[in-house]
């Protein structure tokens, strides 16, 4: 191939990788409003050059954000591979709680993105996997029987309402969320150590 062309595609990557990654920050501190062309400014392009890539500010809604529509479906998928029950559900609890670190307008965008056909699939996949995993945790006698799907919901949407100083405390915090929430899920007393707390502020 001619050191030209690789040049060529090698800019387009690059070019690529810029424009979702100044989308993701604009669509995440401003919401969906955000003009396009605002986002091709701070990916240093073009409009023209992201409206070739992406037809439509959804197209690029959709991309830029397609990773974190996944990260869920992933942690089941997990969970369901491991060899334990109670191992598996943990594994998926902690790795939903802790997806986002309490960020509620990332939630609100993936709830935008939710609604949408392309990730309705990954959505439906997730739920199920969920299911799975408390049928097989309670199967094996280490899950409360009376916990409920609508339980690991409550637990991700509190942890939406963590907010502590600074990013290294507010995932400290958050980890600790999902490890007392796993605890509080169990059908017998875990005597295992919890991870370390986070200083908290006392007014909201």
């Amino acid at each position: 191939m001619p050191s030209e062309v690789r040049q060529l595609r090698s800019d387009a990557g690059d070019n690529r990788d810029r424009i979702l990654t100044a989308a993701r920050l604009a669509f995440t501190a401003e919401g969906f409003a955000v003009p396009v062309r605002e986002i091709a400014r701070r990916a240093r392009v073009g409009t023209a050059t992201v409206y070739r890539r992406f037809p439509t500010k959804q197209a690029l809604f959709n991309a830029a954000f397609a990773e974190d529509m996944t990260l869920c479906t992933t942690a089941v998928d997990e969970g369901l591979a491991a060899p334990d029950p109670w191992q598996g559900l943990s594994l998926a609890i902690e790795k939903l709680v802790t997806a986002y670190d309490g960020d509620a307008r990332l939630r609100a965008i993936l709830m935008r993105l939710s609604r949408h056909a392309e990730f309705a699939a990954a959505h439906d996949r997730t739920v199920r996997g969920l299911l799975e995993l408390i049928r097989r945790a309670k199967a094996s006698g280490d899950l409360r029987p009376d916990v409920v799907l609508e339980d690991i919901v409550l637990a991700m949407q509190a942890s939406h309402g963590v907010r502590a100083t600074t990013p290294t405390a507010q995932a400290t915090a958050t980890r600790r969320l999902a490890a007392l929430i796993i605890a509080s899920f169990r059908a017998t007393p875990d005597t295992t150590p919890l991870p370390p707390a986070a200083r908290m502020p006392m007014r909201a």
